[in-house]
């Protein structure tokens, strides 16, 4: 994993991006369209403007693993967030674990925020049928 140097006037400190952040870092997956700061790859990040909502299935946000939001719980669909509602609470207590998780029948998207309006793509999976 890369390191990042921090001068001060006295000397060089060493800082893993953990240091940086507060929480570890997930590798992500499949190389598309940006190069990640933490692991110098290209992966896919989520779009700003997207909807954290799937249809049939459930699309959660979390912190630290802890549930803030559930599609599922939704009245209806003007209770949907966006993935930049997500940044704007996420922004506001960065130095955690937040993701988005995207489960349908035949597909599974997990997001781990990276950074300012950074949502990384860390793991696919089959969906639940």
């Amino acid at each position: 994993m890369n390191n990042y140097n921090i001068i001060s006037k006295s000397d060089s400190v060493k800082l893993s991006p953990e240091a940086i952040v507060g929480f570890k870092c997930l590798s992500c997956i499949e190389a598309k369209n940006e190069v990640c700061p933490f692991c110098g790859s290209m992966h896919s990040a989520l779009p700003m403007q997207e909807v954290i909502a799937v249809g049939f299935g459930n699309a959660l946000l979390t912190k630290n693993g802890e549930c803030l939001y559930s599609e599922m719980e939704a009245q209806s669909c003007n209770d949907y967030i966006s993935v930049a509602e997500a940044e704007e609470l996420a922004a506001a207590d960065p130095c955690h674990d937040w993701r988005i998780h995207l489960i349908t029948p035949f597909s599974e998207r997990h997001y781990q925020r990276q950074g300012e309006c950074h949502w990384v793509l860390y793991e696919k999976g089959e969906g639940f049928a």
